[in-house]
């Protein structure tokens, strides 16, 4: 059966995506398994999503290139998932993947055995040595050599990864949370908490919003104003740094700096989901305005773009991209940009909130800036010589039509 018949029909955006690459994927089931072990060939598994900008790039180099193809379907079984139609799926290779590597996300790429045990894996691989990652065409020819001369080897890798998901699992469901356990966490936060930029850990940065929600409610528990200081403070770089969408709302997936300046561009509902109730109990508890306006922000983005009031329901995600070159243009603007848009007074004012400069912030296009908010209104007003409320006019119908 050629590939394109196993995933031409699926309900999967992400998988009918690939249908035409010269790769022979079958979906997620017994089907790929059973032949992998009649065939006696490990498997290639990669997951995936319609939003994930890697994926589309693995996809254009490895995927859809003749050579790369051809090893993959001589050597292996390949399997496509798509993350947001099988969760279930994802987290078990992450977490599998992780432990071997110490690295996940996606794309996630699984060797596995017959039996369905990853024995090794990783992320993204480039077609060639680079980035300090070894070619994706080698690593194919090595794993799949590993597998056929030490398979005693990768079978009790995979047993032993297999176990110790298990084992993870079983602790997990044990016992009974008490105090203690929300105070080691509580703790552990803590220690996370980046004093600089807001946040926890260095780069790349996440939202967590249930850390943050968690954050809150000791607060009110323990009476404790350190632990809203934290949330507030990462609460309000999120709100001002560019992984928020400072002209469509919403949040984008994460950052890959520790100031917040520059995401990748996706846009989740799961994540927007938790972000919204941090901020709109942030606005409950301490009536500032900027929590209220980022909390009415993504109200507006997942009440326009992310959600269908004909069909009903909401949309899972937002691609970080429109087309294959695309690292997050649609998104980014250069100084010429934002000048052809907006008049001689907003373009003064854009340029300062925002902070967009001749040399931006994205690292493969350094013209491009990522919109954020660089300094205040006052701020602003002070170094221009222009009331308040005139820059905040000048800002709104700026605004306006960059967004448009």
């Amino acid at each position: 059966m050629a590939e394109q018949s196993r995933l031409a029909d699926s309900p999967s955006a992400y998988l009918r995506s690939a249908a035409h690459q010269p790769v022979e994927w079958y979906p997620w089931g017994p089907e790929a398994f059973e032949r992998a072990r009649e065939l006696d060939r490990p498997v290639l598994l990669d997951i995936g999503a319609v939003w994930c900008h890697w994926c589309h790039v693995i996809d254009r180099e490895s995927y859809e290139n003749e050579e790369t193809a051809r090893i993959v379907n001589e050597l292996y079984v390949a399997i496509k998932v798509d993350r947001d139609e099988r969760p279930d799926v994802d987290a078990r290779y992450q977490q599998g993947v992780g432990a071997l590597s110490g690295q996940g996300g996606w794309p996630l790429t699984g060797f596995l055995t017959p039996d369905g045990d990853v024995f090794w894996g990783g992320t993204y691989f480039p077609p060639e040595d680079r980035y300090g990652r070894p070619g994706f065409p080698r690593v194919l020819r090595e794993v799949a050599a590993f597998y056929a001369e030490h398979r005693d080897d990768a079978l009790h890798q995979g047993e032993q990864v297999r176990q110790s998901i298990a084992r993870s699992a079983a602790l997990s469901e044990g016992g009974t949370p008490g105090p203690e356990l929300l105070d080691a966490i509580v703790s552990g936060i803590r220690g996370e908490y980046d004093s600089r930029h807001g946040g926890f850990g260095n780069q790349p940065k996440f939202p967590h919003p249930a850390a943050i929600d968690l954050l809150m409610q000791q607060h009110l528990r323990a009476d404790d104003a350190g632990l809203m200081d934290i949330a507030a403070h990462t609460l309000r770089a999120m709100g001002e740094g560019g992984v928020y969408d400072q002209l469509g709302g919403g949040f984008h997936r994460y950052s890959v700096d520790a100031r917040w300046i520059v995401p990748h561009f996706e846009k989740m509902l799961y994540d927007n989901a938790g972000l919204l109730r941090n901020y709109a109990w942030a606005t409950a508890l301490t009536d500032e305005p900027l929590f209220r306006k980022i909390a009415t922000g993504i109200v507006a983005h997942v009440d326009g773009l992310g959600s269908d009031r004909a069909l009903g329901g909401f949309y899972a995600s937002q691609d970080a991209d429109i087309g294959l070159d695309d690292d997050g243009d649609y998104w980014t603007w250069t100084l010429d940009e934002v000048r052809e848009v907006l008049d001689e007074d907003e373009t003064r004012v854009a340029l300062l909130y925002y902070g967009v400069e001749e040399v931006g912030d994205m690292q493969e296009n350094p013209a491009k800036n990522v919109l954020h908010v660089a300094r205040s209104v006052d701020a602003i007003s002070a170094q221009l010589d222009m009331p308040g409320p005139d820059v905040e006019r000048l800002l709104e119908t700026a605004g306006s039509k960059l967004l448009s």
